[in-house]
């Protein structure tokens, strides 16, 4: 099901997943409500998938994921009025770009986690240009220290880990230290109260709703470009794929 907002959704199950059918449940121009959807919704700082559709009269850009209400349309780059059966295409490369950038924040956030204990996020940003920023409540710590991180997290990259997606229950997690590590907002628990945790194995253990890799090894080499910063207790570190 994928026509109402749901916290487990088929990317999460069949992250591989690229192309499947799909029926339309509604639709005005330009919108589809689709019953499935390999497309992940985007939220908690990371861009939404986009793609395409394939109709009877041809093919069609999903160039955005909307919730409205609760609803998830899929925005369709011509306004075309569709109906019936579809073919669902994930845009692999841009996925593949977010799901490396979503897990190498992963790895930056338990290091900074492990080295500043108690640090949380304040901000997060996974943009579809392989760049990306996160933002910590850290205060007093030299700028240079957070710049030369990425060596840490190409080393965890290069160890070839592997990350699996498992649910605990979002009660137990509310009270298991690091499980949840942003100031302010939480990943949506499933309708059976759960919540989705990603695990690198020995790295890192939080609570996530994003696209990610199943091996640190599949993603590129990571660079921090800037570090800046933001208020007296904020630390913004800007990061790329280095191509």
């Amino acid at each position: 099901m994928y026509g109402r907002t749901m916290a487990v959704y088929l990317c999460h199950e069949q992250p591989d997943l690229h192309e499947h059918d799909a029926t339309v449940l509604d639709a005005v121009p330009g919108r589809v409500v689709l019953d499935r959807s390999a497309l992940h919704p985007g939220g908690g700082g990371q861009v939404t998938d986009v793609g395409w559709l394939e109709h009877g009269a041809g093919v069609v850009a999903i160039t955005d994921v909307e919730t409205v209400d609760g609803v998830v349309w899929h925005v369709l780059g011509d306004d075309v009025e569709l109906s019936g059966t579809v073919v669902v295409r994930v845009d692999a490369e841009h996925r593949s770009r977010v799901a490396q950038l979503h897990t190498d924040s992963h790895i930056l956030n338990a290091l900074v986690y492990e080295r500043f204990p108690g640090t949380l996020v304040t901000g997060a940003q996974i943009n579809a240009d392989g760049t990306g920023r996160m933002d910590f409540d850290l205060s007093k710590i030299d700028n240079d220290v957070l710049r030369g991180l990425d060596a840490d997290v190409n080393d965890v990259i290069g160890q070839g880990l592997d990350v699996h997606s498992i649910y605990v229950d979002a009660a137990d997690a509310a009270v298991v230290e690091g499980l949840v590590r942003s100031l302010s907002v939480a990943p949506p628990p499933t309708p059976d109260g759960r919540l989705r945790v990603i695990d690198i194995a020995g790295v890192d253990r939080q609570a996530c709703g994003g696209t990610h890799l199943s091996n640190t090894a599949q993603s590129g080499p990571f660079r921090i470009t800037k570090v800046e910063s933001k208020g007296k207790r904020n630390r913004r570190i800007r990061f790329v794929l280095d191509a």
